[in-house]
C-alpha cells in the first residue's frame, strides 16, 4: 500500500465554517490524528471563496479548496433558493483562483418546499448548476454536489450535461436513483450520520465500494443531531461503511482514498 493511501480523505466539509473559529487548529490536529491526510473544504457562497483559499494556505497539503455556489443562500438571516445574480459576482473571483482548486462546489439543485417559490426557483437553480459544470468542464475539474430533495433531477441534469466526474455529497435519494449515477462513473460520500439514517444504510448496501468516498460535512450531519460535527468523525463513516459491505477497515480506508484521488485529479498528497 503506498503511503498516500495510509489515511482518510474528506472529501465535503465546511471547515472555513465560523463554528471552527475559535478552535481551528484543535481540531485540523485531531483530525490529523484521526488518519485524515486531506480535507476537500467547499465554499456556499463567493463571501467564503478568500478565506477557504487562505485555510489552504495555512494548512498547505492538507487543506484542499473546492470553490462554488449552493443552490441555497443565506440572505439577511433567512435562507434562499439561489440566483444567476449569487453566481455572476462568484465567478470572477473562481477564475481567479482556477490553479489553486480541486473541484467546483458545493454545487446542485435543493427542492426542499420552503426554500422553493416558485417553478422559476427551479429553473434558476438549474441554469446556476448547469453555468457552473461548465467552468468545472473547462477547467477539467469534478464537481462536488448537494442534492437534497432532488436526487433524481440533479443525475438527470448532470447526465443531460455531459458531467463526467461529479461527487454526490450525502446523497439522500433512492438506491435505484443513486445507481443511475454509478452507471455514469459518479461517486457518492458518506457522511458519520449514516449511524443514525435507514436511508445511507440501505445506499451503502447497494453502492459498489469502488463509487464510495468518505465526508463528513462539518460542522453537520455528525453521529449525534445538534452537535458540531469534525472531521476527526470520518472514522464513524468509515467503520460504519466497513460493517455493512462486510470488509475491512483498511480496505475501505484504501479504496475510499483511492476512489478520492482518482476523481480530485488536482488533489496532491
Amino acid at each position: 500500500m503506498g503511503a498516500s493511501m495510509s489515511g482518510y480523505i474528506d472529501c465535503h466539509c465546511h471547515i472555513s465554517s465560523e463554528d471552527f473559529d475559535k478552535d481551528l487548529d484543535e481540531v485540523i490536529e485531531n483530525s490529523r490524528k484521526a488518519g485524515v491526510v486531506a480535507l476537500v473544504a467547499v465554499a456556499e457562497h463567493s463571501g467564503e471563496f478568500e478565506k477557504i483559499i487562505n485555510l489552504s494556505q495555512r494548512f498547505p497539503g492538507f487543506i484542499f479548496p473546492c470553490l462554488g455556489v449552493h443552490p441555497v443562500q443565506q440572505e439577511k438571516g433567512t435562507q434562499r433558493s439561489v440566483t444567476t445574480q449569487d453566481l455572476q459576482g462568484a465567478l470572477p473571483i473562481l477564475h481567479k483562483y482556477r490553479e489553486h482548486i480541486v473541484a467546483i462546489g458545493e454545487v446542485g439543485l435543493d427542492f426542499t418546499p420552503r426554500f422553493l417559490v416558485s417553478d422559476e426557483d427551479k429553473e434558476a437553480q438549474r441554469e446556476v448548476l448547469r453555468r457552473q459544470a461548465e467552468v468545472a468542464k473547462h477547467l477539467d475539474l469534478p464537481l462536488n454536489v448537494h442534492s437534497r430533495s432532488a436526487g433524481r433531477p440533479t443525475i438527470h441534469l448532470l447526465k443531460e450535461l455531459g458531467v463526467q466526474k461529479a461527487l454526490l455529497h450525502a446523497f439522500d435519494g433512492k438506491p435505484s436513483v443513486a445507481l443511475e449515477g454509478v452507471r455514469q462513473g459518479f461517486m457518492f460520500s458518506i457522511p458519520p450520520s449514516i449511524i443514525r439514517s435507514d436511508q445511507k444504510q440501505r445506499l451503502v448496501k447497494q453502492l459498489p465500494l469502488e463509487n464510495i468516498c468518505l465526508e463528513t460535512d462539518s460542522p453537520a450531519l455528525g453521529p449525534e443531531k445538534q452537535v458540531r460535527n469534525e472531521p476527526q468523525n470520518i472514522c464513524v463513516a468509515a467503520e460504519f461503511v466497513s460493517k455493512v459491505k462486510g470488509v475491512s477497515l483498511e480496505r475501505v480506508m484504501e479504496q475510499t482514498t483511492h476512489n478520492a484521488l482518482k476523481l480530485f485529479n488536482n488533489l496532491r498528497l
